[in-house]
């Protein structure tokens, strides 16, 4: 097998890459409207992301986490497929860790899937319910120091350890 030698000009370097790392939409989508998934979109483009992965949570996750009721998470993945469909984003991912395993997945074995899977820095996008009851779990110190949050909204009261690591996260401005 013949290798084609290519000739490059004395001191080329090839262009470095601006986009890196991926930011991760988490949340149930139950109450997402068309507005806030487009403010995803366009932080992703502004801060340069290579992809914006949308992680709807499982109904089981949903129920254990909030105790609230949601519609089941095909239709709610449906629309944020449509969504995509209709705004033609190449860049945005559905991730669907959640429907293969069919059940409740605690938010550590979700980071981990998406540590392993996506390029990093890792960026978490959420609301301040959802950032707070994050802070809330044990291993929330262990994964603050590795990824940094984006919030829709701050949060009416912080809990504690969001206000300890108040340098890990930041509210993004609805526009």
């Amino acid at each position: 097998m013949m290798e084609t030698v290519q000739k490059m000009p004395f001191g080329y370097e090839p262009p470095k890459d601006e986009r890196k790392g991926t930011i991760v939409y988490y949340d149930s989508f139950e109450h997402t409207t068309e507005r806030e998934l487009d403010l995803a979109a366009y932080i992703a483009k502004e801060r340069l992301f290579l992809k914006l992965v949308l992680y709807p949570l499982h109904e089981q996750s949903v129920k254990r986490m909030t105790r609230e009721e949601v519609s089941p998470f095909y239709k709610r993945e449906d629309r944020l497929h449509e969504w995509k469909r209709d705004r033609k984003e190449e860049n945005v991912v559905v991730e669907r860790l959640e429907v293969k395993r069919k059940k409740y997945t605690p938010i550590d074995s979700a980071l981990r899937h998406l540590a392993e899977t996506y390029p990093k820095p890792l960026f978490l996008l959420m609301t301040g319910e959802m950032a707070n009851l994050f802070a809330s779990f044990s291993s929330f110190e262990e994964w603050i120091v590795k990824i940094r949050l984006l919030l829709t909204e701050e949060p009416a009261k912080l809990h504690p350890r969001l206000i300890q690591y108040r340098h890990r996260w930041e509210p993004v401005i609805n526009k």
